[in-house]
């Protein structure tokens, strides 16, 4: 599997030309270009027109680009999903994900166009929370795998009624349960959205939150959000000199085999150095991204 840093994602309105271009220059991991919430009714069409043109034109550099269509429920489902799978992103988002069942119609589609697209799935409601480890088990998909839940914060405080605090004491439990089920299939987890964009603090609040959490990343509302997210959800440099002294470590011949060694008066067994390899490949993976972003 390519680890592929995802600290920052931004959701972009497809309706705004000019954020399309933007976003060629902006230091984020991914941008999400959004024909859902973003986008008024009658805007929609045009919006369609002007993602899967961008999106099929590139330009973006190592950034991830992932289009996030309608429901298929909706007037304008079908026609995102087909505009989408023409434009070929590296990622289609698929909105109000309840059951595994709402990603398969877009799998079915992207199988029946003959392509191959990973989908990601907002986990926005409370069925999607109680069917987390159903929906990842999507993850094993041939032509069209998921790779990512993105949480959906704000609609699920509106949908269980939860007050959202500083804290987020009543999602914690949501959002480890999806962190869990993720892990558990392999797939990326990224954090919901921060509304108070001027709130820095509270904001590097939340993103250190979500990394405490397992999260991958976080979703942003501003591109003011992009470099304090993409500090806190990077590795530090302790974090990636010790995960190179883990691996070169268990790499001595008199190591080979061993399942726990002794490095500096502390146990590290094989577990850890696997961690270290995904620690240094994130790192590596994010110095190759700020190289080549534009």
């Amino acid at each position: 599997m390519t680890i592929r840093p995802r600290r920052s994602v931004l959701y972009m309105p497809g309706s705004n030309a000019r954020a399309l271009e933007k976003a060629k220059e902006l230091e984020t991991d991914c941008v999400i270009f959004d024909l859902e919430d973003a986008v008024a009714p009658d805007q929609k069409e045009r919006a369609r027109d002007q993602v899967a043109s961008a999106v099929a034109a590139g330009g973006y550099g190592r950034r991830e680009v992932i289009i996030r269509v309608n429901a298929s429920d909706t007037p304008w489902g079908d026609d995102d999903l087909a505009a989408a799978i023409a434009a070929g992103p590296d990622a289609i988002l698929v909105p109000k994900v309840s059951r595994d069942h709402d990603l398969t119609i877009a799998a079915d589609a992207i199988t029946a166009a003959g392509a191959e697209i990973v989908l990601w799935a907002m986990m926005e409601t409370p069925l999607a929370i109680l069917n987390a480890d159903r929906i990842a088990l999507h993850a094993e998909h041939p032509t069209a795998p998921l790779g990512a839940f993105v949480m959906g914060t704000n609609d699920l405080a509106k949908e269980t009624r939860a007050r959202p605090d500083h804290g987020r004491q009543a999602m914690l439990s949501w959002l480890s349960y999806c962190v869990l089920a993720a892990r558990a299939c392999g797939i990326d987890v990224i954090d919901g959205v921060y509304n108070d964009f001027r709130n820095e603090e509270g904001f590097r609040d939340e993103c250190a939150q979500g990394a405490r959490l397992g999260m991958d990343g976080k979703t942003l509302i501003h591109p003011a959000q992009i470099a304090p997210c993409n500090e806190i959800f990077a590795p530090s440099d302790e974090d990636i000199a010790w995960a190179r002294t883990i691996i070169a470590a268990f790499e001595r011949p008199e190591n080979q085999g061993r399942g726990a060694i002794t490095i500096d008066g502390r146990m590290v067994e094989l577990l850890h150095c696997e961690t270290a390899r995904r620690t240094v490949a994130i790192a590596e993976a994010m110095d190759e991204a700020g190289g080549a972003q534009s």
